[in-house]
């Protein structure tokens, strides 16, 4: 069991890829860590507290804080990194999938942040980290993402907006910007043009991400901004 004097995050979109590589990175840092996605398994970690659902639904959000208060006391962090995407072109984009897409982008991310932030108040402080991508602000002529840049440079703005409101209260605000992320389960014939899509010519790793949110978690003078891990492509080509 925890105390109330550990530290405590909770990050979504847990059970693979970054989301996973951030459980680790945390715990890491001492941290107890609430994990939440669709397929979560539970944990061997008893520093580690699982909540399967859609973080969509504002039940998960709810089961997902109550989960954290019951078994270690507090919120300090919130790392949104679930998310849908719908890679296509703009104009075959359905109903279905805008709604897919901007529910777990946007609505979980309010009824999440909205929860964590009246904790977070509770406690004198903390800090919030949006998972979005380079595109949101940085468009590509060869790449659809039109719903993705809507839904995430959303997010983008609202980590300003947030940052703004609640400094004074001792609660910051960020984001994190991907390019590609070496994913095991895409196809490896994919891997060389992605990377080619990176000014430094190479995918990015789980490891990059993990280690750009824990600087943010750490740097105390840091709110309202933008960090780019993405090769160079929000620079240009």
């Amino acid at each position: 069991m925890g105390t109330v004097a550990r530290k405590v995050a909770i990050i979504t979109g847990a059970s693979r890829g970054v989301g996973e590589g951030l459980v680790a990175g945390y715990r890491r840092l001492g941290y107890g860590v609430v994990a939440t996605s669709r397929s979560i398994k539970e944990s061997q970690d008893l520093d580690v507290v699982t909540v399967r659902g859609d973080i969509a639904d504002p039940a998960t959000a709810r089961r997902v804080i109550r989960a954290g208060l019951d078994r270690f006391g507090r919120i300090d962090a919130l790392v949104n990194n679930g998310g849908a995407i719908a890679a296509k072109s703009f104009t075959e984009y359905t109903s279905a999938e805008f709604e897919a897409v901007t529910s777990v982008n946007l609505n979980g991310f309010l009824r999440l942040t909205q929860l964590t932030v009246k904790q977070m108040l509770t406690y004198g402080g903390g800090h919030v980290v949006q998972i979005i991508s380079s595109p949101s602000s940085h468009a590509s002529w060869d790449v659809s993402s039109v719903l993705a840049s809507l839904a995430r440079g959303g997010l983008q703005s609202a980590t300003k907006a947030l940052a703004g409101e609640f400094a004074c209260k001792g609660i910051r605000s960020n984001a994190v910007a991907l390019g590609v992320i070496r994913n095991p389960m895409r196809p490896e014939a994919y891997n060389q043009t992605l990377a080619a899509m990176h000014p430094l010519g190479r995918l990015g790793e789980i490891d990059d991400i993990v280690d750009a949110v824990l600087y943010l978690e750490n740097a105390s003078f840091v709110t309202g901004a933008t960090l780019h891990v993405d090769g160079g492509q929000s620079a240009g080509h």
